[in-house]
């Protein structure tokens, strides 16, 4: 179950995940994708502050993220990152821990694991 994923992590909580307007909706994130961040989490021995995790398709609008995007479907985060020591240590256990899409910002890193979406993917904002 999604809950016991967020109790038994030692880095994340159901909070940071959730789409601001509508609180709990961390819980709809994808087991999967969770399982795969906590350890890319653990490789980079970097913290993860999440700057989006869920989105409503309302939230998502308003801060003009793509129609069908990953976020309202429970398979992205974008990671907060805002020097290169810490870009590449997260970039690193991404790829490590089996990602395949990433985007990079100039102050976050986008990381998803939607199975709908193309695989094989970095690209920049």
């Amino acid at each position: 179950m999604i809950s016991e994923f967020y109790d038994q992590s030692e880095f994340f909580s159901v909070e940071e995940f959730d789409s601001p307007d509508d609180p709990g909706s961390g819980l709809q994130m994808h087991i999967s994708f969770l399982h795969r961040l906590d350890l890319a989490r653990r490789v980079a021995k970097v913290p993860f502050v999440i700057n989006s995790g869920f989105r409503t398709k309302k939230h998502n609008r308003s801060v003009g993220g793509v129609l069908g995007s990953a976020h309202t479907k429970g398979y992205a985060a974008d990671i907060k990152c805002n020097n290169n020591a810490d870009r590449i240590a997260i970039i690193q256990s991404l790829l490590d821990a089996g990602f395949n899409r990433i985007g990079i910002a100039k102050t976050f890193i986008h990381v998803d694991n939607d199975p709908s979406k193309v695989k094989n993917r970095i690209w920049l904002y």
